[in-house]
């Protein structure tokens, strides 16, 4: 399987300091690869405001993505279409031009979760189109991974910084005694705010994605 992922920046023509939030994201794309080093092409400012990554397995793209969105500072949104299919290369006179129809899903499913976001889901951030010809069993995989991703991302879109926080601390394994030090808030006071906003449903998700590379 081939994982073809597009990020764009939400409302990137507002922000105030456009190149300062393109330095957040890069540099929180590479903690995130440090933290989970599943990409096979790691993610990468391509042009304007869109980032591009490949990745060999749907779940380690899911797992990827969650801990980065976790991971953003509140001025720094993106959202994700994942194209599940073949991608290629192109010879061209500057350099070869990576192409094929994964790429061509991830644009749909990007466009798709832009267009949900502009209706009646605006915490929309994550989509993912396969190809006319999947099987049954990944055509329901995909289904069923839409489902549980407008879920995750209501849950994610409703939480704090300091939430994401914690909750990306937790899917990493790290205590609550830990985190709490490294916030300067008491133990209870990380274990309300992981509880009030939802992190368990979240950590776990993420548990279930990363158990068969575990």
């Amino acid at each position: 399987m081939t994982v073809a992922v597009i990020a764009d920046i939400v409302g990137s023509r507002l922000l105030d300091d456009r190149s300062r939030t393109q330095a957040q994201i890069e540099a929180t794309m590479a903690e995130v690869d440090r933290a989970l080093p599943v990409a096979v092409t790691p993610m990468r400012a391509t042009f304007a405001d869109e980032f591009q990554a490949v990745f060999d397995e749907l779940d380690d793209a899911l797992a990827w993505l969650l801990l980065l969105q976790l991971s953003l500072p509140d001025e720094a949104s993106l959202r994700f279409g994942v194209g599940v299919g073949d991608v290629g290369s192109v010879a061209s006179e500057s350099s070869d031009i990576s192409d094929g129809p994964g790429w061509w899903r991830a644009r749909e499913a990007i466009e798709q979760v832009h267009a949900m976001q502009d209706r009646a889901v605006p915490r929309a951030r994550t989509r993912i189109v396969g190809g006319e010809d999947e099987d049954v069993a990944m055509a329901d995989r995909i289904r069923f991974a839409n489902a549980y991703l407008l879920s995750r991302d209501e849950i994610v879109g409703a939480m704090s910084e300091r939430a994401r926080r914690l909750t990306y601390g937790r899917c990493l394994g790290r205590t609550q005694g830990a985190l709490a030090k490294e916030e300067g808030i008491t133990q209870s006071a990380v274990s309300q705010l992981l509880a009030s906003s939802g992190a368990p449903a979240i950590v776990a998700g993420y548990a279930a994605l990363t158990e068969r590379s575990s």
